[in-house]
C-alpha cells in the first residue's frame, strides 16, 4: 500500500540529510497518515488520510459505539 493521502494526494518528499561535516545523504519525509473509517455515499470505508485532512474537516469519521450492557 502506498503512502499517499486519498483526500489531498500528499505523498513522501525527498531531500538531503546534511551532517555536521556537510555530507549530503538522501532522506525522506513521510506524511502522517492514519487509517480512518469514513462515511461515503456508498457506505463506510477504511481509507488512509493525512492528519491535516482529518483536522480540517475534509473527512467525516464514523464513530463506532460499543453497546452498553444493562447492569
Amino acid at each position: 500500500m502506498s503512502r499517499v493521502c486519498t483526500m489531498c494526494g500528499k505523498r513522501p518528499r525527498t531531500g538531503n540529510k546534511i551532517s555536521a561535516s556537510d555530507r549530503h545523504t538522501k532522506r525522506r519525509w513521510l506524511p502522517n497518515l492514519q487509517r480512518v473509517r469514513v462515511k461515503t455515499e456508498t457506505g463506510t470505508r477504511r481509507i488512509r488520510v493525512c492528519t491535516s485532512c482529518i483536522r480540517s474537516g475534509k473527512v467525516i469519521k464514523v464513530i463506532s459505539r460499543m453497546p452498553v450492557a444493562p447492569s
